[in-house]
This record gives C-alpha cells, sequence and structure tokens, in this order.
C-alpha cells in the first residue's frame, strides 16, 4: 500500500515538472496560441488565392463578354421564336424586307434622288402582315405533309414551292404593293403580265439551292428566318421590280 502512494506521488511531481518546464520553453507555442495562428493563416492564404483568382479572372471575363452577348441574343431569339413563334417570324421578315429594300434604294437611286421612305416603309408592311406569317405556316404545313428530310422528299418540297406557293406569294407581292400605291385593277393585272414570268424565270435560278439547303438541314421552327436570311438577296431584286413605273395598260 504504501509503494502505491509512493508511486503515484511520484507520478503526480513529474507532471507537475512537465507543466513547468513547458512554461518556461519559449519553443513550445500553447494550444490556444497555435490554433489561432493556423486560423489567420488559412485565412490568408484563402484571400491570396481570391485576390489572386480575381486578378486573372478580370481579362478573361472582359474579353469573353461579347461572344456572351452573342450567345445571350440568340437564346432569347430562340427563346421568342419558340414562346411567340407567328409574331417573332413576322417581325423579322419586316426588318429584313425594310434592310433590303434600303439597300435596292443605294444601290438604284441617283445621288441626288432622297431616300423613299414610304417605300420602305410598304416594304415593311408586306414582311409584317403577309410574307412574315405566310412563311410560319408555309413551313408548317410542308413539315407535316412531308415530314423526312432525305433526298426525294426535299425535291418535292422544292418542286411544290416553285410551283405553288413562289409563285402565288410573288404575285401578292406585286398586286398588294400596286394597290397601296394607288394602281386599279387594269393596271395590276397588266403589271403582272410584265414582270410575273421574268420574276418567276429567275427565282428558279436562286431559290431551288436555298430552298434544299432550308428544307434538307435547317430545323422546322428556323427555317422561316433562314428563308428570310436567303430572301434578303432576292428583295433587293423583288422591291426593285416593284419599283417600276406602271406597266401600260393599252
Amino acid at each position: 500500500m504504501r509503494g502505491v502512494f509512493l508511486k503515484n506521488g511520484l507520478v503526480h511531481r513529474f507532471s507537475q515538472i512537465c507543466k513547468s518546464a513547458d512554461a518556461k520553453n519559449p519553443f513550445l507555442i500553447p494550444r490556444d496560441r497555435d490554433a489561432r495562428g493556423s486560423h489567420h493563416y488559412h485565412n490568408f492564404l484563402n484571400k491570396s488565392r481570391e485576390s489572386a483568382s480575381g486578378a486573372f479572372s478580370i481579362p478573361f471575363s472582359s474579353s469573353s463578354s461579347p461572344s456572351r452577348s452573342r450567345v445571350g441574343f440568340v437564346a432569347w431569339y430562340l427563346g421568342l421564336v419558340q414562346s411567340r413563334p407567328l409574331l417573332t417570324k413576322s417581325v423579322t421578315s419586316s426588318l429584313i424586307y425594310a434592310a433590303a429594300d434600303c439597300t435596292s434604294q443605294t444601290i438604284s437611286r441617283q445621288s441626288s434622288e432622297p431616300y423613299d421612305f414610304m417605300r420602305t416603309l410598304r416594304m415593311a408592311g408586306y414582311g409584317m402582315l403577309i410574307l412574315g406569317p405566310s412563311l410560319h405556316f408555309w413551313f408548317n404545313f410542308m413539315s407535316k405533309v412531308l415530314p423526312q428530310r432525305d433526298l426525294i422528299t426535299t425535291l418535292k418540297k422544292i418542286c411544290l414551292g416553285q410551283t405553288t406557293f413562289g409563285p402565288f406569294m410573288t404575285a401578292i407581292f406585286f398586286s398588294a404593293n400596286a394597290a397601296v400605291q394607288g394602281e386599279n385593277g387594269s393596271d395590276i393585272i397588266a403589271r403582272l403580265n410584265r414582270d410575273l414570268i421574268p420574276t418567276l424565270i429567275n427565282g428558279v435560278m436562286y431559290w431551288p439551292l436555298c430552298d434544299f439547303v432550308t428544307f434538307k438541314f435547317i430545323p422546322v421552327h428556323l427555317q422561316p428566318l433562314v428563308s428570310n436570311s436567303f430572301s434578303y438577296l432576292w428583295t433587293i431584286y423583288m422591291t426593285y421590280m416593284a419599283s417600276l413605273e406602271r406597266a401600260d395598260t393599252q
């Protein structure tokens, strides 16, 4: 029993000596101070990483902002095509027709002649009220009647476009434009007799390739946009034809 007390006393004395030695040793850091130092060190490293990443990310984000803007615009437009297809396609057609007419006037007018803004307004109105909705329903109809995209089906769609939709819309274009300018029935018929056949012949040399790309490779909801894009050059020619003097009725 006495040996046990002696042993416990020695252990207690040894622990006190160790604690006093730790307190006097300048190289030993208390646990709470060590924890605080480690915390401050980790905070310093985190702040350094954040500042470094910010410094390197600013040039990258500024250089990629234009591409982000373009992607954002495309996503916004595609969202409108899905949510409001008829209105979006009509407005797109109107803008393309207005731009094409401005280009046509720039090419054909004399330097002393002013721009005919009423003519541009007529073309924009035609694209908004007639062509845009017509393209929307036409391409949807074709996708339901001929849903495949193989070569034979694509050629069928092109033939239908060249023999039905194209001539009909060209006649509507000349007739509506002439009527807005105040021409009567006989004047409109005379204009169609003079301008319709040459326009259709020129269209056969332009539109089949455009229609092949549109029907073969483009999704249905984007086909009016692609067709309007192709029609930019064609509309320059069409607005020039529509601006010709009224035909002789004799």
